[in-house]
């Protein structure tokens, strides 16, 4: 077997099921699970209508580069979303289909990192584990740079020490950030392409939770290129998905784009693992790409579960808004995992402590004071939800046990 599957942590949700081993909740509580980022708005009518009309698909193999039409429109979704020109995203060079954001961000290690030299994968802490077990089972070593109140919410790449970013081949952002919900300006995101070209190595940002957002539509880390003056994208490859933008995580379908030669090798690795994506499931992800009333739709009811957790959290705990994700990234009483586990044997509410996103450092894991709650429920199960993580903090405050 492969040594380095003993270098894995456990997953968020192995450590979550050990916390709440013995756990009886209370039956007078309908259960609420709140601590998977799994989207629960249904998913727009047209869609699925247009999924039941594709399955002849199903009797004919994909190919690796996917359906032109789908390549199209996810380029032209590009190109409107972040500001581009007509054609600046060529969907021959610059995008590929993926099964999903999770195993294009695992897999895109592979064909970055060089095994003869393989150096340094820089990532948030905390942050999506995927990154984490990519760089360790392609050879890299992971560099955690801590997210926390004094950076924003978002790890400081720009201060990172000379040494750290001459062994850098690939940095990871997330942004909008799994757990923090903050995001990159532009500005920022110009300032980290032009560290890559300085120190020569790749960016991967993850913008999967980009069309959730409360105030203003998230900048992305193409549109920093453009700006930039980088319009061949270089050294920088972006992630998107339907999970969370269409409400179809069981689709797995989403895109990679950017970097035309990146791209190209990528491709090249792809064909030998089999993750083409079936025809059916293109042909919805292209209707899905070319429409956006299904997507404001679906943010009218994330911006008032936000508005009625903010309401009902307020008078009680520190709630740091968050610009755009469906995350909420709360300091609680007696830290994350005390109050994870109180919280289901009190109120059987189930969230993830926010130390199982991170890692130690010699000042403490920075989730540790936290934990991460996913408006995912419905309109009533989260307000509900708000309220008994509202009763449990008023108990800590009060010292009842």
């Amino acid at each position: 077997m492969n040594s380095r599957l003993n270098i894995l942590n456990p997953y968020p949700f192995e450590k979550l099921a050990k916390l709440f081993a013995g756990v009886t909740p209370p039956a007078n509580f309908a259960p609420i699970n709140i601590s998977i980022g799994e989207p629960k708005h249904p998913v727009a009518p047209f869609l699925r209508e247009a999924m039941a009309n594709a399955l002849d698909g199903i009797s004919i193999y994909p190919t690796t580069k996917g359906q032109l039409p789908l390549r199209q429109a996810a380029a032209s979704w590009c190109e409107k979303r972040f500001n581009l020109p007509t054609g600046a995203v060529d969907p021959e060079k610059n995008l590929l289909p993926v099964n999903g954001t999770r195993e294009a961000l695992y897999s895109f290690a592979q064909a970055v990192l060089d095994e003869s030299s393989p150096g340094l994968v820089v990532m948030p802490n905390p942050f999506y584990q995927i990154y984490e077990g990519a760089a360790l089972m392609y050879g890299g070593t992971p560099y955690l740079v801590s997210a926390t109140a004094k950076t924003g919410f978002l790890p400081d790449y720009e201060n990172l020490p000379e040494e750290v970013l001459q062994k850098t081949r690939l940095m990871y952002i997330c942004t909008p950030s799994n757990p923090t919900g903050a995001v990159f300006s532009r500005e920022r995101l110009m300032g980290l392409i032009e560290l890559a070209h300085k120190y020569d190595f790749v960016i991967a940002s993850d913008e999967c939770y980009s069309e959730i957002w409360y105030d203003l539509p998230p900048s992305g880390l193409l549109e920093a290129a453009w700006q930039a003056g980088h319009k061949d994208f270089s050294r920088c490859v972006i992630f998107h998905s339907l999970s969370k933008r269409s409400n179809m995580p069981g689709a797995r379908s989403g895109f990679v784009a950017g970097d035309g030669e990146i791209l190209k090798k990528y491709l090249h690795l792809r064909t030998y693992t089999g993750c083409a994506t079936p025809p059916f499931v293109q042909d919805v992800a292209t209707l899905a790409w070319s429409d956006e009333s299904h997507v404001e739709a679906n943010r009218v009811l994330y911006r008032q579960k936000l508005a009625e957790a903010e309401e009902i959290l307020s008078p009680v705990l520190p709630v740091e808004r968050p610009q755009a994700g469906f995350y909420l990234w709360l300091r609680v009483p007696g830290g994350g995992e005390a109050f994870a586990k109180r919280l289901l044997e009190q109120f059987n509410v189930t969230v993830l402590p926010g130390g199982y996103l991170g890692r130690p450092t010699p000042t403490g894991n920075p989730g540790d004071p936290f934990i991460r709650v996913a408006m995912v429920a419905s309109l009533e199960e989260n307000r509900e939800a708000m309220k008994r993580i509202a009763r449990l903090a008023n108990l800590f405050d009060c010292g009842c046990s």
